[in-house]
């Protein structure tokens, strides 16, 4: 084994429920060649200074700031498409920012992360495809109403997981000396390490000014080197993030197993700011190698986070961008969801939302901005969607504006995958009726409904797109829902989300 000098860091990790109606399940025909999305613009989060003092941008332009965004209302006469998306990252950064007593940038708040973050405790399918599941309730304004389109995959069977190959790129530069962050990234890399079994391979590249090889492609049972390996990360330097990543997947292409699951684990804090500055470019590398079946996990960890960057390779890279700060969320991320953290039920995963205009008049798809598609894309292959894990639940809320005696079919939603390893596509839907929205006495609806409302409400009071209509509560009423909630749920996220919940409002 080869070792060479330091190492890097990042994480965490995932929401969706009933069922009315008609539901069934399709194969559609081939699929066609699959090709990258377009590339987006990176924000002012990767803009660093370089070590000489000279500020440069890693991409054009910034993107524009969440807050200047608006929950956009479509008429019901045009579908609601998007790519599916499992990243939990936001939601764990604003976490970690409350609690320090500072509130997060509008443009890292992502609402469907916010739910996403949730459990939900959608029944699973019977076979390898999505589970789909239809819920709502009319809110206390009249005329509007709260849809809840869930998605779930099976669980996975650990005693059948495919083998793995994994290649650790670690952020190693200057920026991961903060107190105890390359330390969360050692314990991080450790813990995983102590996972993987018999048939497992690992390989470690460090990033600072240059990626250097730590271990090549090794058998996860020399598990002692690698452990010596991963001690031996040290941080120091700037960051050459798209150096250490054309490494990182130059060993896993040279390491590639067709029979089992080929993953690079990228951990930093995403603050890269030097080498390639045309992030187009290495957008475009990502996701060359993820039309290759190499994946990429983003794991974010550190006070400072370059989080829409870290976001956008994950989307790119046909993966999850997860955020960690502690060692609990480390083992949950890496023990409890071991399994559903690296193995693909479903690529280019994508969800069509159709509304009936004789009963919907408007809609507003809360959060999913950057994963929105048209309508044309949904069944064009070649459209990149969303990767989609074992055992993973996804979540999408919608604030509906009924028409005036509303009845019949209220919307239908169709989600269509490709399998991971033939890329033959298939569908699922299922339709729900406006009876089925539960009566105006908002402690009545599904108590997993509730609590996605009120995290959803959460995240648009941080975006500053509060409006205190439509079903939209104020910071002290979602206080209140979430102390009922967490009493009736005994959920300790439930709780933690109303302790979070009274130090943003204590922030002014």
């Amino acid at each position: 084994m080869k070792k060479s000098s330091p190492i890097l860091a990042a994480l965490t990790v995932i929401a969706l429920l009933f069922a009315t109606a008609c539901s069934a399940g399709v194969s559609a025909p081939d699929a066609g060649a699959r090709a990258p999305a377009a590339p987006q613009n990176l924000p002012d989060s990767a803009r660093h200074e370089y070590p000489g003092g000279e500020a440069r941008s890693l991409d054009q332009e910034p993107a524009p700031n969440s807050a200047e965004e608006r929950a956009e209302e479509h008429s019901a006469e045009e579908p609601s498409t998007f790519a599916l998306d499992v990243d939990t990252a936001s939601y764990g950064y604003a976490r970690r920012a409350i609690q320090e007593g500072r509130r997060p940038e509008p443009g890292q708040v992502r609402t469907e992360e916010f739910v996403n973050a949730f459990r939900q405790d959608y029944a699973e399918p019977e076979g390898d495809g999505f589970a789909v599941h239809l819920d709502g309730a009319r809110m206390p304004e009249k005329g509007t109403a709260l849809l809840r389109v869930g998605l779930q995959t099976r669980e996975p069977d650990a005693s059948v997981r495919r083998p793995v190959s994994l290649t650790f790129v670690v952020d190693v530069s200057g920026s991961m000396a903060e107190a105890g962050r390359l330390d969360l990234v050692r314990r991080a890399l450790h813990t995983l390490v102590d996972q993987l079994v018999p048939g497992d391979q690992v390989s470690i590249v460090s990033f600072r000014e240059e990626a250097q090889v730590v271990a090549e492609m090794t058998a996860v049972t020399y598990r002692a080197e690698l452990h010596e390996a991963i001690d031996m990360l040290g941080a120091g330097g700037s960051t050459n993030l798209s150096d250490g990543l054309d490494t990182g997947y130059r060993l896993a292409a040279g390491a590639f197993r067709q029979d089992a699951t080929n993953r690079v684990i990228l951990l930093s804090d995403g603050l890269a700011n030097t080498g390639e500055t045309t992030w187009q470019a290495i957008l475009d590398r990502v996701s060359e190698h993820a039309g290759k079946k190499i994946t990429l996990l983003c794991v974010g960890v550190g006070r400072e986070y370059g989080d829409q960057l870290m976001e956008q390779l994950a989307d790119r890279g046909d993966g999850a961008a997860v955020y960690v700060s502690t060692e609990d969320e480390v083992r949950k991320a890496f023990t409890e969801r071991l399994t559903t953290t690296l193995e693909v039920r479903a690529r280019d995963a994508k969800a069509q939302v159709s509304f009936n205009p004789s009963a919907v008049e408007s809609y507003a798809l809360l959060g999913y901005e950057d994963r929105a598609l048209t309508s044309e894309d949904f069944r064009d292959d070649s459209k990149d969607g969303g990767e989609i894990g074992p055992g993973h639940s996804v979540t999408a809320l919608y604030r509906v504006r009924l028409r005036p005696d509303a009845d019949g079919r209220l919307a239908t939603a169709t989600v269509r995958w490709l399998d991971p390893d033939t890329r033959r596509p298939s569908e699922a839907d299922r339709s729900v009726d406006v009876f089925a929205l539960a009566p105006a006495l908002w402690g009545s609806a599904s108590v997993r409904l509730q609590v996605d409302a009120v995290a959803a409400d959460f995240a648009e009071h941080l975006r500053g797109r509060w409006s205190g209509k439509g079903g939209t509560w104020s910071l002290a009423e979602l206080i209140d829902q979430a102390d009922r909630l967490a009493a009736r749920t005994e959920d300790p996220a439930v709780s933690e989300l109303a302790t979070l919940l009274r130090r943003a409002r204590d922030l002014g």
